[in-house]
């Protein structure tokens, strides 16, 4: 591998990891999360399949009659769902790219359905200024 090779592997990852490192959890635990509980029209809620789910996205199941997560469990669920950022390349996040329609630049499956027809949706713009460092306020 040539030298110039090896320095974009090592800024890409350099800027991965700062970008991690910016998200920010009480923007995640106030904006970003309830979005994860909330009812779509004709799709499940997020937490109904990602809840112990045994892939990259996989959310603390709530407590029996709990409606949020304790801090803890949110703690633990913005760890997996930072891990779906990739700060490189913003759009090709999967906490972006996956429930996304595919006509609007999402993956081609996703077994919970397109949770965002587009890229205007407030909940998938939320999720987006979030994954790009956004604080809250």
């Amino acid at each position: 591998m040539t030298t110039p090779a090896r320095l974009a592997i090592v800024i890409a990852i350099a800027a991965s990891f700062a970008a991690a490192q910016s998200l920010d959890f009480a923007t995640y635990r106030a904006k970003v999360e309830p979005i994860f509980l909330k009812k779509r029209e004709g799709h499940a809620r997020c937490v109904v399949c990602h809840a112990g789910a045994g892939n990259a996205f996989r959310l603390q199941p709530l407590d029996p009659g709990a409606t949020n997560w304790t801090e803890e469990e949110s703690r633990k669920n913005f760890e997996a769902v930072s891990r779906l950022v990739n700060s490189a390349n913003l759009l090709s996040s999967p906490i972006l790219k996956h429930p996304l329609a595919g006509t609007a630049g999402g993956d081609d499956f996703h077994s919970g359905g397109r949770q965002f027809q587009s890229k205007n949706d407030p909940d998938w713009k939320t999720i987006a200024d979030w994954a790009r460092g956004s604080q809250s306020k």
